[in-house]
């Protein structure tokens, strides 16, 4: 087969955001890293799938052999019964596109259900893995997480194939997925052009979502100690949530002037700062491929993350970066000051990283690996 008429199922994040006035669509990092790969392979024909509950701008294409398709679902159609708005409409779209296979990305919303009972084969890429984080949260009955659990569950066994993004993922799946490639997520190549000219004083990035998985509160705590004796500041980028953890991480803040809250940086936010980091900090909980970690190796800039999850796939402690316990204040310490206080270390992984980064993570080489996967499942059609 010379030519694939492929549909990915996603998220724009228009919808997610409630940003409907935005012309543009707008996808997760990873998904539109991907798009940006197959855009380099042009006897593939994509058709990109997403659904939105208030109309939204559509150009046909967004790329000379990507299509889009935005289709309105009204608010009934989504999380309350079960996404069934959203399988019916991409189902009703995809008769219409006749493609050879659908690839779902990601396992927490609809895409990965509307993938499995759209009739065609298909593969899903798990991107979160909901039912381990919704463990770590400890999400409540009938929670997002909860829910999103559950909805992993059913959609699992049901695909043709699951793409992991890391072996973490792929352990969690193996028993249940007909199949299982190992494929890690893409960098926007733009990552590769940061031009790091970091900060007098050191800039330490702290990036996600400011939640217990992310571990912020603990990390902070634990260099109580190594600020004592040291300059650097500690940049947090993401959102700040009005709930006890969000609360207690602004107390924690305001008392330390070596910390500081920035909010959310979008991708351009992102590769300014980067510039400006002396290395990027993860101490997360529980993290299957941070996109963070990835778009860092990207930039040159060393990583210090938690040994959890998918995360030393990436980051081989003392290679490509350093890893430490997120349940020990004292690893962390570690790891954090064995960074800051050496040159030769930072310089040695972050040049190792780089080069990882640039066979592993290229949109191109990504995409022909979906390419390749797709094969592999049509090829064995009954």
């Amino acid at each position: 087969m010379n030519r694939f008429k492929v549909a990915i199922l996603t998220t724009d994040k228009r919808e997610s955001d409630r940003d409907y006035a935005n012309p543009v669509p707008c996808f997760g990092t990873a998904p539109e890293a991907l798009l940006q790969g197959f855009a380099q392979w042009p006897d593939a024909e994509i058709h990109v799938v997403s659904c939105a509950q208030q109309p939204l701008a559509a150009p046909e294409k967004i790329a000379p052999n990507i299509f889009f398709h935005s289709l309105l679902v009204p608010k009934l159609g989504w999380l309350r019964t079960g996404y069934q708005g959203c399988v019916r409409a991409a189902r009703r779209k995809l008769r219409e596109i006749q493609p050879d296979i659908v690839h779902g990305q990601g396992t927490e919303r609809d895409c990965a259900l509307s993938a499995v009972l759209s009739g065609f084969q298909n593969v899903l890429t798990v991107h979160g893995n909901m039912r381990l984080i919704a463990r770590v949260n400890r999400a409540r009955p009938f929670s997002f997480n909860w829910l999103a659990a559950r909805l992993e569950s059913f959609t699992l066994p049901r695909a043709d194939g699951i793409v992991c993004i890391t072996r973490y993922t792929e352990a969690a799946v193996r028993h249940e997925a007909r199949r299982t490639w190992v494929v890690p997520n893409a960098v926007d190549p733009s990552f590769f052009e940061v031009a790091s000219q970091p900060d007098e004083v050191p800039v330490i990035l702290c990036v996600g979502y400011i939640s217990p998985r992310k571990n912020q509160n603990d990390f902070i705590r634990a260099l109580d100690g190594a600020a004592g004796g040291r300059r650097f500041r500690i940049v947090f980028l993401g959102h700040v949530p009005d709930d006890l953890y969000g609360s207690e991480f602004r107390a924690l803040l305001a008392t330390r002037p070596w910390c500081e809250a920035a909010g959310f940086a979008d991708r351009g936010a992102l590769k300014t700062w980067l510039a400006r980091a002396t290395a990027l900090a993860l101490p997360s909980l529980e993290d299957n491929c941070p996109m963070a970690v990835l778009e860092a190796m990207a930039a040159n800039v060393p990583v210090m993350a938690a040994n959890v999850g998918g995360v030393p796939d990436l980051v081989a402690d003392g290679v490509t970066g350093v890893l430490c316990d997120p349940l020990n204040g004292g690893s962390m310490v570690r790891a954090f000051t064995a960074l800051l206080d050496s040159s030769a270390l930072r310089d040695t992984v972050a040049r190792n990283a780089r080069q990882q980064a640039e066979v592993r993570f290229q949109p191109k080489a990504v995409a022909g690996r979906h390419l390749e996967i797709y094969r592999e499942v049509l090829s064995k059609r009954a």
